[in-house]
C-alpha cells in the first residue's frame, strides 16, 4: 500500500466530512460524549518495514554493494477501550490488537570468483505475528454536527508470537533474528463520524521502535547491519458504541 495514497484518502475523507457538515443538522448519538467509557473494535491494513542503519564500508568489509528494505502489506484487528478524561475532547485509549506484518531485506553481494562482478540480488523475508498493546491519548475537536477530527499519540508494547529469536541458526541458509519484545512510539490522526447508534472512524497512524530489534549473530546477512528498528504505517477503521 502506497503511503502517499493512504494520506490522500484520509484527506479526502476529512474534506468530504467537513463539506457534508457545513449546514446545521440534527445530531446523531447525542449521548456519546456523556458516557465515560466506550468499547468498540478496529480493523485495518498496514505497511511495515525497518529503519535500517548499515555498517560503514560495506563493500570493503562485507563484499556487499548495498542492503535495503522494502515495505510489505499486512493487516490488523483490535478491541477498543476508550475512557473520557474529564472533557469529551480528551480520551485515553487502549487497543489490544493482533497484527500480521512482513518486511523484506534485499542484498547484493560481490561475486567471490570475480571482484568486478556482483551476484544476483538476494532477499530475506522477515515475518511477524504480533500482539500489540498501544496506550494512546486522543485529542478531538469539538463535535460539529456529526463530524469531528482528532490526533492521537502514545506508546505501545509489541510481543512477536512468530519470533525466531531462540531458533537454531543455519550457516548455509541464515535468517534475520529480531527481538520478541519491542517498545514503540505512535502518532496519528483521524476523523469521527457519528451515526445514529454508533461512531465510525477512519484513522492513519505511524509507529516506530525506540530501540534496536536486531539480534546480531554474525551471519553474513546480519553482520553488515548495525541497527534495525520496526516502522509501521496503520490505516484503520473503528467502530465504537
Amino acid at each position: 500500500m502506497n503511503i502517499k495514497n493512504t494520506v490522500f484518502i484520509l484527506l479526502c475523507f476529512v474534506s468530504m466530512g467537513a463539506f457534508a457538515q457545513r449546514k446545521e443538522k440534527p445530531k446523531n448519538y447525542r449521548k456519546f460524549d456523556e458516557k465515560s467509557l466506550h468499547f468498540g473494535f478496529m480493523l485495518g491494513v498496514n505497511t511495515a518495514d525497518f529503519s535500517l542503519t548499515p555498517k560503514t564500508n560495506l563493500l570493503q568489509n562485507y563484499d556487499l554493494l548495498y542492503v535495503q528494505n522494502r515495505k510489505q502489506p499486512g493487516f490488523q484487528l483490535g478491541i477498543i477501550t476508550s475512557l473520557k478524561l474529564g472533557h469529551p475532547t480528551l480520551r485515553l485509549r487502549f487497543i489490544p490488537s493482533l497484527s500480521f506484518q512482513e518486511r523484506l531485506l534485499t542484498y547484493q553481494f560481490r561475486d567471490p570468483a570475480d571482484s568486478t562482478l556482483f551476484l544476483p540480488e538476494e532477499s530475506e523475508r522477515v515475518e511477524s505475528t504480533n500482539l500489540d498493546f498501544p496506550l494512546l491519548l486522543k485529542y478531538r475537536t469539538l463535535r460539529y454536527n456529526n463530524f469531528a477530527a482528532y490526533i492521537v499519540g502514545g506508546a505501545q508494547y509489541t510481543l512477536d508470537l512468530q519470533t525466531k529469536a531462540n531458533s537454531s541458526q543455519s550457516i548455509k541458509d541464515p535468517f534475520i533474528k529480531i527481538n520478541q519484545h519491542d517498545f514503540q512510539g505512535q502518532i496519528g490522526a483521524g476523523v469521527d463520524f457519528f451515526l445514529p447508534y454508533f461512531k465510525f472512524g477512519l484513522e492513519l497512524k505511524m509507529s516506530h521502535s525506540f530501540g534496536n530489534v536486531l539480534i546480531q549473530d554474525n551471519t553474513y546477512i546480519s553482520s553488515p547491519i548495525d541497527r534495525l528498528q520496526n516502522r509501521v504505517w496503520w490505516l484503520s477503521i473503528t467502530f465504537e458504541g
